[in-house]
């Protein structure tokens, strides 16, 4: 059964490139982002984690750690970080995990079989530091996934877990966001001191509030 937003990451121990982990631990009190890859020495994937860790410190600004995963050995994942880091100018420092059982991929339904029964598609998970899922993102095996784009939700994520408010679409950080629908409209200005616009009385906007 696939995984649901709100559902609890399951835990996992598992061989990866930086050694053996337990999830939970190298998550800590963290984000986090899991994703996988079809498979080592594949075109999409090395361009993928090349642009992963070219955003390393932009996942480190928003206290996020990262891990890949595919179905193939440790000894593929060495040689394939050296074409990464060659191909890419990158430099891989997160960890692969080598999930050659497919223990991880099964436990993350990560594995759709009418796409194909031993790869594994293009899953990504951000999980917050109450290991609960905030997103799913499923792309197919011959579509790059945009890092920027998982950036922009994460800001949006660690936003509205803190404040009462929604991203409208397309939403920058920095930008105004929407009032929640809880937030009575003679509250706001008491909630949000920097001012508030009131377009329908179900469509109420602020400032960022952390900005």
């Amino acid at each position: 059964m696939s995984l649901r937003l709100g559902d609890i990451a399951p835990n996992f121990q598992a061989k990866t490139s930086i050694g053996d982990i337990d999830f939970y631990e190298y998550l800590g009190d963290s984000w986090g982002v899991l994703f996988s890859h079809p498979a080592d020495y594949t075109p999409v994937c090395t361009t993928e984690l090349g642009k992963t860790a070219q955003l390393k410190d932009e996942f480190a600004k928003r206290n996020v750690k990262v891990l890949a995963l595919s179905v193939d050995s440790l000894s593929k994942h060495e040689g394939w970080i050296k074409d990464i880091n060659e191909t890419q100018n990158a430099d891989v420092t997160f960890p692969i995990i080598a999930d050659e059982d497919r223990k991880v991929s099964d436990l993350y339904d990560m594995i759709h079989p009418n796409a194909s029964e031993t790869f594994t598609v293009r899953s990504l998970f951000v999980i917050g530091p109450d290991k609960k899922v905030k997103l799913t993102i499923t792309y197919p095996a011959s579509t790059g996934r945009n890092f920027h784009e998982v950036l922009r939700v994460i800001d949006s994520l660690q936003l509205t877990a803190k404040y009462s408010v929604a991203t409208p679409a397309n939403w920058q950080d920095g930008e105004d966001v929407i009032v929640t629908a809880a937030i009575k409209t003679e509250d706001i200005p008491e909630k949000f001191p920097k001012g508030h616009k009131i377009i329908k009385p179900y469509l109420r906007t602020t400032p960022q509030p952390n900005k």
